[in-house]
């Protein structure tokens, strides 16, 4: 058996699972600790289904608490940015587009040193390793805690930020130190905000999976304890601990994965309907559709694995106000502001005294949650017009997602999906899978391993088959190393784009392989 728990901004939703096979499933609070809500939510599991903790072989956890953390500016660690790039690169110092909030919340601190690669390995400079001490002494004169450390076209070459981390790790023993080359994808500055971003988790992520671990041997669990990532797949608490911005996007991810286990379909656009936001990607190959292009997150501008997600701010959650008359037809506002998790306390359904879009679906008779009998003076006319906004703002995000003129069939999942109506403008028929309400929880219960390549090689004439394989090898190497059964691993994903502006026959190349999870059970089988 295994338990999949996914934290959101409103709800925590936790299913058990036998395989493919749904046991159980709850939806509880999201509490202000978060932690607490888990261990509500394992203890529901049990009311539900009794099962001896013995026998769940693993726990699979998605988490809102590091973007939310970002996003909040708060328990950030001082972080300092070490960048091996002189005498390039240094025209943009690190940090020069991040928000001022942010870089007070991490006491930003910059260096440059000389040190980076060209595009084929070869040296722009070499490290200086005097230059290095110095600024790490610098650092623990300032009272930095984490060091982010880039170079130049490091995930082609990693040698200098490697040398660099052993030199500052001798001078700041104590400090965590995060490189670039493991966290971000080629492009210096995105790359470079992303580690920033990583190393001022590190603390959190520390004290937050140690919180997690607690929450899950609290109820008796011995099993492994997995965070699910951004890319659909999993990572083990010590990879959770060096890489907190890995989990940034997996709520939404989660809720995909488990949209495709559950439809069936391997090609679709989701839904995702939470307590404060509404989730929109495109599945392909049963995984979520990455983003192309760079990401920003609280306004930082970031290049690291992210899936390709539109988010509005429409949710069960969210706040309902009536606008103004048009031609006679009531026009209302949906969101995007949210009571968030105070929702069982602050909706009219609850004995609040505050509209939101649940209070509208128990109206309409499309839920029964809390009391109807507080809703049934809401006008008609109101109810319809906010479910007709709703409607018609999902159904432009999902047109705005399309990449072809053909229609992408739609799953709708998440407890608020209950707001869409059977059929979207433009998208057809809304499919509503069963367990759709905790397709999250299942999405992170059934997470595989994965493993990734994404480098610029120097293909030689005649030599183009041999690289890619040695890509494609190198993936299914990662995934095993992570913990997947070797027999199941396989490519899912791979691209190969000439860049034809560098010379040697420049081709990036990424390539994605993804495998079960092996697990033994209590006794080591």
């Amino acid at each position: 058996m295994r338990i999949g728990i996914d934290v959101g901004g409103t709800n925590t939703d936790a299913v058990l699972l036998d395989g493919r096979q749904v046991l159980a499933a709850v939806k509880t609070g999201t509490t202000a600790d978060v932690t607490s809500g888990i261990v509500a939510a394992i203890a529901g599991l049990q009311e539900q289904r009794a099962f001896e903790p013995a026998d769940v072989r693993a726990v699979m956890i998605g988490t809102t608490h590091f973007i939310n953390a970002l996003v909040e500016a708060r328990r950030l660690a001082p972080t300092a940015a070490l960048r091996l790039s002189l005498p390039a690169g240094a025209s943009l110092p690190p940090m020069v587009d991040w928000p001022g909030r942010l870089i007070e919340a991490v006491s930003g601190r910059s260096y440059l040193v000389h040190g980076g690669h060209e595009f084929d390995g070869r040296h722009i400079a070499e490290l200086d390793e005097a230059e290095v001490r110095r600024a790490a002494a610098d650092m623990g004169a300032a009272g930095v805690r984490s060091v982010a450390i880039t170079s130049v076209f490091s995930p082609v070459n990693a040698e200098f930020e490697t040398r660099a981390a052993e030199i500052v790790a001798a001078e700041l023993p104590d400090a965590a130190i995060s490189l670039s080359s493991e966290i971000g994808r080629i492009g210096l500055l995105e790359r470079e905000n992303a580690t920033i971003v990583n190393a001022a988790l590190r603390e959190l992520a520390a004290h937050i999976v140690d919180g997690l671990a607690s929450s899950v041997s609290g109820a008796g669990i011995t099993a492994p304890l997995y965070l699910s990532q951004n890319d659909g797949t999993l990572m083990d608490v010590d990879f959770a601990r060096r890489y907190p911005v890995a989990t940034f996007a997996s709520g939404p991810t989660n809720s995909m994965r488990g949209a495709a286990v559950l439809s069936g379909l391997d090609i679709c656009a989701v839904v995702d309907v939470g307590g404060t936001t509404s989730d929109v990607g495109v599945l392909r190959h049963g995984f979520p559709r990455e983003a192309t292009t760079d990401v920003t997150v609280a306004g930082i501008r970031t290049n690291f694995r992210m899936p390709d997600v539109l988010s509005i701010g429409i949710g069960g959650g969210s706040l309902v106000r009536e606008a103004r008359k048009v031609r006679e037809a009531r026009e209302v506002t949906v969101g995007p502001d949210s009571v968030g998790y105070e929702l069982t306390s602050r909706a009219l359904v609850f004995g609040g005294d505050t509209l939101t879009a649940t209070d509208i679906a128990v109206a309409a008779g499309r839920a029964e949650i809390g009391d109807p009998s507080l809703v049934a003076h809401l006008d008609k006319e109101l109810v319809a017009a906010a479910l007709r906004r709703v409607a018609d703002d999902v159904a432009d995000v999902v047109e705005r997602m399309r990449t072809s003129a053909e229609p992408l069939p739609v799953v709708a999942v998440g407890g608020g999906s209950i707001l869409l109506p059977d059929e979207l403008a433009g998208a057809g028929e809304v499919r509503r899978p069963d367990h759709y309400a905790v397709a999250n929880a299942i999405g992170a219960a059934i997470a595989q391993i994965g493993g990734e390549v994404d480098r610029v090689y120097a293909v030689e004439p005649g030599r183009r088959d041999a690289v890619v394989d040695a890509a494609k090898q190198e993936a299914v190497d990662r995934a095993v190393a992570a913990g997947a059964s070797p027999s199941t691993v396989q490519i899912v994903d791979f691209d190969e784009v000439p860049i034809p502006y560098l010379p040697g026959n420049a081709t990036r190349i990424r390539a994605k392989a993804v495998g079960e999870l092996q697990l033994t059970d209590a006794k080591g089988r």
